[in-house]
């Protein structure tokens, strides 16, 4: 892997220069390393061929300190009626070109995604990258209820890209899915299981669902989830400089 810094915001009144930092993935044997460290698949340009990473507050749950919690079987109990059968599928067997594939991908990001879509073109590329490896599909008898994205390396999984279907959203058919995700990892050995960023108090439902969560605080993985809900709910504060000066961190 190579590790690149670009700069960002100077602010010499409070003695404050922020650098983004990135990583480039050389090969998918890495991907244990670069999540470790931190780092999330970025796919914000659609011209990079390479697999670029952003340091970023991620979230992961270590599976050795992971067992269901009182919510996780409560929604599990909800969504028993639609008895969902889960399909784990490697990328090269599976249909990428399938177009009600696409097509319920797409409409799902135009109509819930935050900050961005998942519009064809995007979708394609996200579909190219050589880190996804395996889709995870959850159908019923009669129809498909969604799909998650995932990169699976030796003792990780990365929770990347969901979807589903909107209708089940009462029955909480989208945390179900992400609990079903990190049940699969556990009971296959693996080690974690990475659920992408933590910022605002919105995200928060990823810690309070799931037990042996941990955050990457920009050094190392921290477990104190009540640092963490500080962090989350001052994200939308307007900051003058660094959490280390306002003497947050």
């Amino acid at each position: 892997m190579k590790i690149f810094y670009s700069e960002h915001q100077t602010d010499y009144n409070t003695y404050t220069f922020s650098y983004a930092v990135y990583c480039i993935k050389e090969n998918n044997s890495e991907l244990p390393a670069i999540y470790e460290k931190g780092f999330l698949p970025y796919t914000g340009n659609y011209q990079i061929e390479s697999d670029i990473f952003y340091m970023a507050r991620s979230l992961r749950v270590n599976l050795g300190d992971f067992e269901d919690s009182s919510e996780n079987r409560r929604v599990d109990r909800k969504i028993a009626e639609l008895n969902i059968q889960v399909e784990v599928v490697e990328k090269s067997k599976f249909d990428l070109q399938n177009p009600e594939f696409q097509r319920f991908c797409t409409e799902y990001a135009e109509e819930r995604f935050s900050g961005g879509n998942m519009a064809s073109d995007r979708l394609d590329y996200v579909l190219s990258r050589g880190l996804l490896t395996h889709i995870f599909a959850f159908r019923t008898e009669n129809k498909v209820l969604g799909y998650v994205f995932t990169a699976l390396e030796n003792d990780i999984l990365h929770y990347w890209f969901s979807f589903y279907e909107v209708e089940y959203i009462k029955l909480s058919l989208g945390k179900w899915m992400m609990w079903r995700v990190i049940r699969w990892a556990k009971d296959n050995g693996l080690n974690y299981c990475y659920l992408g960023t933590c910022y605002k108090e919105k995200a928060l439902y990823k810690v309070r669902d799931h037990k042996g969560t941990e955050f990457f605080d920009g050094a190392k993985w921290n477990n104190d989830d009540e640092l963490l809900k500080r962090l989350c709910k001052s994200d939308e504060d307007k900051r003058e400089t660094d959490l280390f000066k306002l003497g947050i961190v």
